[in-house]
This record gives C-alpha cells, structure tokens and sequence, in this order.
C-alpha cells in the first residue's frame, strides 16, 4: 500500500477559508479518487486535542493523522531552515508552501516526492498585504521549492508565469485549479439567514475576504460617482483584515455609510449573501486565489472585474470586464459598467447563467484527479 502523505495546513480552522478550504477540499477529493493501493495520511501542526476531533471529522477516509510536536509557526519556521522531516515514507503532497523541502534522490525510491503548492506570488508582487515576516518566510520557501520541489502546482497559467519572471521552474510546474467548497451552498433558511445578517433588500457584494488588493477604496470611490448605482455595498472580513478596512475608510465617514461588513461567515452564510447579491464584484487589485469569484459564478450572480490575470483566465467571458489604467480610471470605469448592468436586468441573467455554466468546470474531483496523475507521471 502507498500512502500519499498530504499536510493538513488550515483545515480545522473556523470557517476553513483560502489555503485551509483549498486543503481541506483537496484532500477530500484525494481521499475519494485514491487509486486502488493507494491510501492518504494526513500530517498537521501540533493543535488543540478538539481539533484533531475536527480534522478526523471532516476526513473520515484518512488511514492516519500524524502529529508534530511544533505549532504551526514553529513548524513554519522548522522547514525555512530545513529541520524537520515527515513521518513515514511515501510521496508528500503539500496544498500550500507549508511543507519540508529537502535533498533527496528519486532515483534511488520514485516514491520519494515532494510536490509542494504555490497559490500567488504577492510576497513579490504586494508584499504590503504581509507582515515583514510573511513575505520572508514565502521567499524563502519558493526559493527552497525551486532547489528541492519535484513538481509545484499553482492554481492558474498566471500565476505560472508569474512565477516564471522570479525563478524558472522549468517543466516542474503544473496548472491545478480549485474550485467552490461543498459546504457552500445556500441552505433551507436563507430567508431567516439574510434576516440575521440583515442584509439589504438590493445590493452589491465584493467577493472573498477583504485585504489590501480587493481594492475596497477604489470600490466604494466608485459606488460614489454620480452616475453608479445608489446601492449599498457588502464585504466579508475577518479578524486579519481590520487593517485593510481601517486604511480604506480613514476619515471618510461617506466611505464607512456604503459598508456592510459582515465579519467570519461560514460558507452557507457568505452563499446567501453573494446569491442575494444584484451584482457581484471579484478583488479589483490583485488576487490570484480565485475561488471567491468562482463562488459567485456558481450562483448566477453577475460578476464584475477587473484586468487581472488570473481573474481573467478563471472568468473568461463570463464576467464584465473594468479595463483601467491607473486608480482613477478604475473607478470611473467600474462606475460605468455596474450602471451599464444594473439597468440591464436582461443582461444580468444572461451574463450569470454564463459564470453558472463556466463555473461547473472546476471541480475539486478533477483537481484530486490530476493530482494523482501528477504524482503518477513523477
């Protein structure tokens, strides 16, 4: 029996978002699709003894759950340096940067393989949506990625060739997208929900959590242009994002009036939300993590966005495009097309039931799918 040694990073968090939804859901579909002699033995940071409870809950088909004695800061820290290796023997499959990097030679074992997972390249890119820490530690480890990694997988073309403009991974890089969680979805109450959350009766709703690159001062600068639609605007947020809305409200008590922040949804929550939602508007800056657009798309609701590249590949032509030049421009021309469409009740169906049907191709069993292809073919 092989054994796919996956790192568990994030998946007992509360809700699971961005990299611990993409584990948590990756390695749901491992565990489902795993070929015949294969099984998945998932290792995790040192956590509370609950949530070990949690993780055996969530993956029921795991044939073991190793422990560390280090947290996940002190493991983080570990494996920058290269201390540290995981128990057992066996291909390793890390669905984020969190994972042990080291020489080691697949001529001898072929089951000896590191494939680690590289979702954006902002520690370059955005280095201001980190700490001073955070952008050290993800250098360093794609930088451990390219001396040690057998394979990396990043989660769009983009993302690859942003990659490829900081180091060149040659032919080790792998397009694997993600895709919508399955606990997304709008549940039996939504009505008590939306009631509880009050939410307005119409409204506009900026995917994903809210950081630096949503380009939430830009959004609300739009929203406030004569000529954009007089609707209020929902964001998600969580403990982390204090700073980001704190910057983009500062002394704007205009700004702060058009907000309704709505703080650590869980999915079926953030689901009522973004289907209630007249428009949908994806991160305007930069995000490479695309799930939350993928969430609206799954939904029918329209989606607005900007030229970004990854948005742009994951949205195709299923999504109204803000084509801008600098911040100024972005506003105007986001003012534009959320007036263009919200007068349009036509075009909005027709241009939700294209993100439905382009959303259905990214599926998190495709994605598990590939995976074992990838490590097959190492």
């Amino acid at each position: 029996m092989i054994a796919l040694r996956v790192v568990l990073d994030g998946v007992s968090a509360e809700p699971a978002t961005g990299v611990g939804l993409h584990a948590l859901e990756l390695t749901r579909g491992l565990i489902e699709t795993a070929p015949r002699g294969c099984e998945v033995r998932g290792f995790t940071p040192s956590l509370p003894d609950s949530e070990y409870g949690l993780i055996a809950e969530r993956l029921p088909g795991l044939s073991s759950l190793d422990k560390s004695a280090l947290d996940r800061r002190q493991l983080a820290a570990a494996w920058q340096h290269g201390f540290s290796r995981l128990p057992g023997s066996g291909p390793m499959h890390a669905p984020s940067l969190l994972a042990p990097l080291y020489r080691h030679d697949r001529l001898d074992d072929p089951n000896e393989q590191i494939i680690v997972t590289i979702h954006d390249t902002a520690a370059w890119s955005h280095p201001e949506v980190l700490t001073s820490r955070g952008v050290a530690w993800h250098r360093s480890m794609v930088r451990r990625a390219h001396k040690y990694a057998d394979a990396v997988v990043v989660p769009s073309h983009s993302v690859a060739d942003e990659l490829a403009d900081i180091l060149s991974f040659g032919d080790r890089i792998r397009v694997i997208p993600g895709a919508v969680g399955r606990a997304f979805q709008v549940p039996d109450d939504a009505d008590a929900v939306a009631r509880r959350l009050n939410l307005p009766s119409t409204f506009i709703a900026l995917t994903g959590t809210l950081d630096r690159r949503s380009g939430l001062g830009s959004i609300i600068d739009a929203l406030s242009l004569p000529d954009a639609p007089d609707l209020p605007l929902v964001v998600f947020t969580d403990s982390a994002s204090a700073g980001a809305l704190d910057a983009a409200i500062a002394g704007s008590p205009a700004r702060r009036n058009r907000l309704l922040v709505l703080d650590g949804l869980e999915a079926h929550e953030r689901a009522v939300v973004l289907e209630r939602a007249l428009i949908a508007i994806a991160p305007l800056l930069a995000d490479s993590f695309v799930t939350a657009a993928l969430e609206a798309m799954t939904l029918a609701t329209p989606l607005v966005h900007t030229d970004q590249p990854a948005l742009r590949e994951t949205v195709g032509d299923a999504g109204l495009l803000v084509e801008s030049n600098t911040i100024a421009d972005l506003a105007e021309g986001l003012a534009a097309r959320l007036s263009e469409l919200a007068s349009d009740s036509e075009a909005m169906t027709v241009l939700g039931l294209a993100g439905q049907d382009r959303a259905r191709a990214f599926t998190w069993r495709d994605a598990a799918e590939k995976t074992w292809q990838l490590h097959a073919d190492l």
